[in-house]
């Protein structure tokens, strides 16, 4: 039946369907959160660790190195590639030039 005047029990009622329904919904979107959350952090946790130098290659991939960058620099390019020290060391022996910023040379000990 259609009540014009519904009591306050009946509203009182309805609010309380639609608050479960919304902490219902609430929760899940919790629940999505956590599992992004702790897929975020295996990825993480499997990253490979940072390499101790970088080689910055030019445009292409047969252009010879522009820069030997001490790992993790905030200036090295997206084509840097993760050497050993002993190929850091070889290419500022053979003229490539060391990041004005994080100074590889100077991490290497190796002086002019």
């Amino acid at each position: 039946m259609n009540d014009p005047h519904p009591s306050k029990l009946v509203l009182l009622r309805f609010l309380e369907r639609v608050q479960v329904r919304d902490l219902e919904r609430t929760r899940r979107w919790i629940a999505d959160e956590e599992k992004r959350e702790a897929e975020r952090q295996r990825g993480i946790a499997a990253r490979p660790p940072a390499p101790d130098w970088l080689l910055d290659r030019g445009l292409n991939r047969n252009s010879p190195p522009l820069y030997v960058h001490v790992g993790g620099c905030w200036n090295a390019g997206s084509r840097s590639k993760g050497v050993e020290r002993a190929q850091a060391v070889r290419a500022l022996s053979e003229g490539v030039d060391p990041c004005p910023h994080c100074r590889p040379d100077t991490a290497l000990g190796i002086l002019d």
